[in-house]
């Protein structure tokens, strides 16, 4: 996901987005503890792709808050 795609989305679509990753994140997890991970690459993905939503939904607040 690139910050252009993570921008461009509304408040509430980012938080939907927001749950299925951290979703798929406790999953990835999951499957790391029982050895049955097999996209290794993907963990780090999701991590990124949450600090970038996190990182434009708290833009938006303080932007709003001022």
């Amino acid at each position: 996901m690139k910050a252009a795609d993570v921008k461009a989305k509304s408040a509430d679509e980012l938080l939907d987005q927001l749950a299925k990753l951290k979703k798929e994140q406790f999953n990835l997890r999951f499957q790391r503890a029982t050895g049955q991970l097999e996209n290794t690459a993907r963990v780090r993905q999701i991590r990124r792709d949450i600090a970038r939503i996190k990182t434009v939904l708290g833009e938006r607040r303080k932007a709003s808050a001022s």
